[in-house]
């Protein structure tokens, strides 16, 4: 590093004479030497914002951040060099570059979330992070630290929400996707969080929007029994029941926070379910994220910012404006219905599988087809769509009347929206499901047949290359060999 000395600012050694975090006054690019690798994630790896919000980076996002590192520390080519993460001074990017190698240095390296913290912060000219904030627009009210999501990373691992040794990121980047059912897992084999289905399957505007059927396969494949709609009624909850599922209804406002007695209807429900419960309202973030937070609260005692830090790690935008409040208030009131929280024992974590988990499920065509799968992520920087006059108004989708989850679901289907071609559907037949041939079996209506397009081979790509946005035809260009590859979507009609 001693051709940057003039331009550093700070810097943080996280493997003794290995690895480091250097924060830059200059944006320009430092030249890698004899002795150190240069490298920044800082347009690589982007946060796809909804309004003023910024960060914490998703799950998948920290898995390839995980991966780039060890297979730098494991090249042959750099194994004699100091390998230096870089990012600038501005304050989003290096937040979110800090919260990467910060949750690195807990998975690999065995720090604690102060350790990790610390390691950040030691340094007398280190400038102090910025708070994450929520989905909303205007002054930041409610806000989480860098050591809150440093601190949701070490727990959730420790209790086995996730375990990157068995994690299928091809299956997350495909399911949050808008047109693919836009879910999350958040808690292994109990809750997933979803946008609210539609009674059939249309685009609206370039939006996708899915009806009951489109989950079926995926959530009996997953045992899911049981799903809890938090919004007005769109679709026939018999739709749901009649295939298996148990059907709940727990309607509180867009935008609101629940009552007391919503609150324990819900846990009693999630307590009770048989197998894993399925959660949606309108866009599955808000009112969604607020009582999933409850039941982690109260059977893990995360406190409440590490409860949303998790939960938007998972979902991002998830808990809204004063549904942060409210979470904060009930930390105490639902930590005291469980004296004694689920925690790891001797070293053994509460789930022994995570969340994305290969080998904790049935083995299955579609997982070896998505190990081997190109999953496309558009890379752009967000999508500034400030609306006005957000209201608590959840009406039928016939209203003209936009609520707070309508345009939530809107700004998240910009950022990816289906080409114009593939916009017809035959309203008169069953509805249609815009999936990948290689996951067909996983999106379909109860009458479509299963057919999984099985591809070979298990060996992982470089998740070091970077992503563009993706049109009809999608071109990804590999940094080092300046390759390209062509890939086309498929369409189930």
């Amino acid at each position: 590093m001693e051709d940057t000395n003039d331009l550093l600012l700070c810097a943080s050694e996280f493997i003794k004479d290995r690895l480091y975090f250097v924060t830059l006054k200059t944006m320009t690019k430092p030249k890698s030497t004899p002795n150190t690798h240069y490298f920044s994630i800082d347009d690589e790896l982007v946060y796809e914002n909804f309004y003023d919000d910024f960060g914490p980076l998703n799950l998948a996002m920290l898995y390839h951040y995980c991966q780039k590192v060890n297979k730098k520390l494991k090249a042959v080519t750099l194994r004699k060099k100091k390998i230096v993460h870089y990012t600038i001074m501005d304050p989003a990017k290096r937040v979110n570059a800090a919260f990467l190698i910060g949750s690195y240095a807990i998975l690999y390296c065995k720090h604690t979330a102060e350790e990790a913290y610390n390691c950040l912060t030691n340094n007398p000219d280190s400038p102090s992070f910025i708070m994450f904030r929520d989905a909303s627009v205007g002054t930041p009210w409610f806000e989480i630290s860098l050591i809150e999501c440093l601190s949701a990373i070490y727990k959730c691992h420790k209790l086995g929400f996730f375990n990157f040794q068995d994690f299928c990121v091809k299956e997350y980047e495909y399911f949050e996707r808008v047109e693919n059912g836009d879910l999350n897992w958040i808690i292994p084999g109990k809750f997933i969080a979803f946008c609210g289905p539609y009674a059939k399957f249309k685009i609206e505007n370039g939006y996708p929007l899915h009806a009951p059927e489109s989950y079926f396969t995926y959530f009996h494949y997953n045992n899911v029994t049981t799903i809890i709609r938090l919004n007005k009624k769109i679709y026939d909850a018999s739709i749901f029941t009649d295939a298996g599922f148990d059907h709940k209804d727990l309607f509180f406002l867009d935008g609101s926070t629940p009552t007391d007695s919503i609150m324990r209807q819900f846990l009693k429900i999630a307590e009770n379910a048989s197998g894993a419960v399925a959660v949606h309202c309108r866009a599955g973030l808000g009112r969604t994220g607020s009582l999933i937070g409850c039941y982690i609260m109260k059977h893990y005692h995360l406190t409440a910012h590490e409860t949303i830090a998790w939960i938007r790690i998972c979902r991002p935008g998830s808990v809204i404006g004063h549904q942060q409040e409210w979470l904060e208030k009930k930390e105490a009131y639902l930590h005291s219905l469980l004296k004694e929280p689920l925690q790891a024992q001797n070293g053994k974590p509460v789930h022994e599988y995570g969340i994305y988990s290969i080998i904790g499920r049935p083995k299955t065509s579609f997982l070896s087809s998505l190990k081997t799968a190109h999953v496309m992520q558009d890379n752009v920087s967000g999508i500034m769509h400030c609306v006005d006059g957000i209201t608590l108004d959840d009406t039928a989708s016939t209203s003209t009347t936009l609520t707070q989850g309508d345009k939530l679901n809107q700004i998240k289907a910009k950022r990816k929206r289906l080409p114009t071609n593939h916009t017809s559907l035959n309203t008169t037949s069953r509805p249609s499901t815009v999936v990948n041939p290689y996951l067909r079996s996983l999106l379909q209506t109860r009458t479509q047949k299963s057919t999984v397009n099985t591809l070979s081979g298990n060996k992982e790509k470089d998740s070091t290359k970077r992503l563009l946005p993706r049109s009809t035809t999608t071109t990804t260009i590999s940094k080092s060999a300046r390759t390209t590859k062509s890939y086309k979507t498929a369409f189930i009609r």
